[in-house]
């Protein structure tokens, strides 16, 4: 005993798990998480965040909540989205460190040493990433691209093993207090208030059961928003491109005087539809990047809600 109370840290935590879908796997989530926070701290709670699962998960966050009184049980509403289930939770909680972790045991509660060891060198956010991913080829590969532009937006480059599975230092909240954006990316806020970030590897498990909620059109959907969302990179493409082919205009319109002094003729049919296909083509592009920002902008004025409580079930 005395040697589990040396290894202990002194920081409190509050362990945040978004819900759906998931209540074949709660139980032992929990219960195996049991197991693990006490030898850390002498304080801590898991904080279950319900975003509109269809399954009976809420019944088991209140049983898990009834039988363990560090539990705390929110339902939201509806089904926000996973970020915005997190931010919920982020604001719930009320100790030093937050761990967040998937649900689907994924994330095996017993590497949440690792994350705390390595947050307590002073780093204010660590990820934990896995020494080999466990999803499809086509997953893996738009993964790692989403996560190349999670640390461009983000602007800490050094950092690409991005993951939901992560421990960062609660007083960061304080960054991102007044978000009311229903467009949400938990790693991109973080970074609004440090850029001590670290990471640290970690062993990741298959799903036991389902299948993943990130599907192709989600991470492209996912794309967009850290893109349009969080960056004005897009709209400096915007601009770019159309200096680039202001440029080539000109250049084209050099080639077709040049061409009119010295053959005494100018390009056909052909030429000249290939030439507005190509401009037009582009006014086109550049007219959806500004169309995602309208949006954007338009979501923005609605004041739609990030998330809606609808119960706190605690001790």
């Amino acid at each position: 005993m005395d040697k589990i109370n040396k290894n202990r840290s002194e920081d409190t935590i509050s362990v945040l798990i978004p819900v759906y879908n998931s209540e074949n796997s709660l139980d032992e989530l929990i219960e195996r998480i049991a197991n693990v926070l006490p030898k850390l701290t002498n304080s801590f709670e898991v904080i279950l965040v319900n975003d509109g699962s269809h399954d009976n998960s809420w019944m088991s966050i209140i049983n898990n909540s009834n039988k363990y009184d560090w539990v705390k049980g929110i339902n939201l509403m509806r089904n926000y989205g996973q970020h915005n289930a997190l931010l919920c939770g982020i604001r719930n909680a009320k100790f030093d460190i937050i761990v967040t972790m998937d649900d689907d045991l994924q994330h095996p509660p017993e590497e949440i040493p690792i994350l705390i060891n390595k947050i307590k060198e002073g780093h204010d956010v660590v990820y934990g990433f896995p020494k080999s991913l466990p999803h499809s080829l086509w997953r893996n590969i738009f993964s790692k691209l989403t996560k190349r532009l999670l640390a461009f937006v983000m602007g800490i480059k050094r950092i690409e093993d991005l993951s939901a599975f992560r421990a960062f230092r609660t007083k960061l909240r304080n960054a991102f207090d007044k978000y009311q954006n229903p467009g949400v990316i938990l790693d991109v806020l973080l970074s609004w208030g440090t850029t001590n970030f670290a990471s640290v590897q970690v062993t990741e498990m298959p799903r036991k059961n389902g299948e993943s909620n990130y599907s192709f059109s989600k991470l492209v959907s996912v794309s967009f928003l850290i893109l349009t969302g969080f960056s004005t990179a897009p709209l400096k493409f915007a601009s770019w491109l159309g200096f680039t082919f202001t440029i080539f205009g000109l250049i084209v319109f050099l080639y077709v005087f040049i061409a009119y002094l010295t053959a005494g003729s100018i390009p056909g049919f052909p030429f000249l539809a290939s030439i507005i296909s190509i401009f037009s083509g582009i006014q086109l592009f550049t007219l959806g990047i500004f169309g995602e920002y309208l949006g954007r902008i338009f979501d923005s004025n609605m004041k739609r809600p990030v998330y809606v409580i609808n119960e706190i079930i605690e001790k």
